[in-house]
């Protein structure tokens, strides 16, 4: 059970301890795939959705943001940050499905790669939500990091 960072030596779960850690500048990037649909995609114009709910894509940026802030509210392990940044970007890679990224910086004791994957899972949540009176057939795909800088250890997948 060593090889868990979140259990004691009873196997009980247990909050990191990062205070002796450094404060380094670290990033993330995570990216969603989604199936929207040939339907939901026709409805865009100029790479923009209005709905009576608002426009989709800078709404679901909107409530991604909220989501990384709000991660270790839904994560329990997770540490509550001071994030320095996030950017989200969505773009429309054909006439079916769409890409989310989420970078987020921080500079602190541990990393934010939690944070941008819950920022790509509420923004394609919302763009669910918001286009489900189209179609409910919409699916997110595959949710991945693809990219961590800063602390023990990098990664870009």
């Amino acid at each position: 059970m060593s090889n868990f960072t979140h259990l004691n030596k009873k196997g009980n779960p247990k909050m990191v301890n990062v205070s002796d850690k450094k404060i380094t500048k670290r990033t993330a990037i995570a990216k969603a795939t989604m199936f929207l649909g040939k339907e939901v995609i026709a409805h865009f114009t100029n790479d923009e959705l209005i709905t009576k709910k608002g426009p989709v894509f800078q709404t679901a940026i909107i409530a991604g943001i909220q989501g990384v802030k709000k991660t270790s509210e839904l994560i329990p392990m997770c540490h509550p940050l001071l994030i320095n940044g996030v950017d989200i970007d969505i773009n429309i890679i054909d006439t079916e499905n769409i890409e989310v990224f989420c970078e987020v910086t921080i500079t602190g004791k541990t990393g934010v790669e939690m944070e941008a994957l819950t920022g790509v899972n509420i923004t394609c949540l919302t763009i669910y939500d918001m286009c489900k009176s189209i179609s409910q057939e919409m699916v997110i795909k595959e949710v991945k990091l693809l990219k961590k800088t800063g602390g023990k250890s990098d990664i870009n997948n």
